[in-house]
């Protein structure tokens, strides 16, 4: 616990330091447009892994933006292979802007898409699981040029998933986790935004 705090401390005291450094405009504004994501990769002796979930955003004024997502990974523990293709809408709030030039940013994100997960064990042939989600999210961006910004996705709030598998019989899932907002620090998950 004392790390998560000495961390957020950090994290804060270093954005304070440099808002001055910061150039003016680093926000958003009508008309921007920006891709974000964020690229992870394990290997190890059980299992390897890989995911890449990429966005792109419009600004409709400078609280809102849309924009549409992939999700794509995969994943191998030597037995079983498993393949995620997704892709989605959101809406996003910009409710809190810091700084004099606006480089911190938090917002609140609306997401509703489709995906559809693969797998193979053994060889013997391929079992594919179809789904609709949708989600609430909170997150943040960090400017540290006028185009470039650290993202942080916090929490998701609220996630729905609806499965309809090729056998077996369809299942929903709703989570709430209002709980994590006793450590939004606990389970972050970092990417890039680039703005022009």
């Amino acid at each position: 616990m004392k790390k998560i705090i000495l961390s957020v401390v950090a994290v804060f005291a270093f954005v304070l330091a440099n808002a001055q450094d910061v150039p003016s405009g680093v926000g958003f504004s009508k008309g921007d447009k920006f891709v974000e994501g964020a690229f992870s990769f394990r290997s190890g002796d059980v299992e390897d892994s890989w995911s890449f979930t990429p966005k792109m955003g419009y600004m409709l004024d400078d609280k809102w933006a849309v924009g549409g997502f992939l999700a794509l990974a995969g994943q191998d523990n030597g037995s079983k292979e498993t393949g995620t293709f997704g892709l989605g809408g959101f809406a996003r709030y910009y409710f809190l802007s810091l700084g004099a030039s606006k480089s911190f940013q938090a917002y609140g994100e609306v997401g509703l898409g489709y995906s559809a997960v693969t797998t193979e064990i053994n060889n013997n042939g391929k079992n594919t699981n179809s789904s609709i989600n949708a989600n609430i999210d909170l997150g943040m961006n960090y400017f540290f040029t006028k185009h470039w910004a650290a993202t942080f996705e916090l929490a998701n709030i609220l996630s729905y998933n609806n499965v309809n598998p090729e056998q077996g019989s369809n299942s929903s899932d709703l989570n709430v986790n209002v709980n994590l907002f006793n450590n939004i620090f606990a389970t972050p998950q970092f990417g890039l935004l680039y703005k022009w």
